[in-house]
């Protein structure tokens, strides 16, 4: 049993195909028509994975879903009957996992949603070393800041002012990059 809890958008609230089919293949289905309410929805029952089961994905759809990317950050599937090229890549800037055009797929479901699940971790996990690399950078451009403030201020040299951040860092137990911002700091305040 896969037990993922999916939260299934559909225009046709009579249609149970796919609902059926994803419940038949041990996934916990709650089916709904996309409303004003769609975000409290997706942070009251924190779905594992969003389907759309669309003829075409609304401006307000699209909307919703790059503030889903935001705020929860969920994989999401949408099959849709709009192959308009336009469509689809505003769907992709909208961050769909998987964008599929005509039909249910319904043969094809689970594999569909391993995949866009594994899509959706491999795009969050390369976003997180992204922000993780800005970070570094910033962190190194403060310290870079700094020793040039110590070069200026205190006649040192590069190394002799590398050695000199570290050490008050390392005498007030914090981080380089901390101590970085706190030689700024004083250096505005003894503008």
């Amino acid at each position: 049993m896969n037990m993922m809890n999916v939260l299934l958008i559909e225009d046709n609230p009579d249609n149970a195909l796919l609902e059926n089919n994803l419940k038949k293949r041990g996934f916990k289905v709650l089916k709904t028509r996309h409303n004003a309410m769609f975000l409290t929805l997706i942070k009251e029952i924190k779905p594992d994975v969003v389907i759309f089961n669309l003829e075409t994905p609304s401006e307000k759809i699209l909307t919703d879903l790059h503030s889903l990317n935001h705020q929860w950050a969920l994989p999401v599937i949408m099959f849709a009957r709009d192959d308009n090229i336009d469509t689809i890549n505003q769907a992709i800037k909208a961050e769909v996992s998987a964008f599929i055009v005509e039909g249910d797929e319904n043969n094809r479901i689970n594999s569909i949603i391993k995949v866009a699940s594994a899509s959706f971790r491999h795009q969050q996990l390369l976003k997180n070393e992204l922000e993780e690399v800005r970070a570094k950078l910033e962190n190194r451009k403060q310290v870079d800041q700094a020793k040039a403030i110590l070069i200026k201020t205190q006649n040192f040299t590069e190394d002799q002012a590398y050695h000199k951040l570290r050490k008050l860092a390392m005498d007030r137990n914090i981080t380089l990059s901390e101590m970085a911002k706190n030689v700024i700091a004083m250096a505005e305040l003894l503008k």
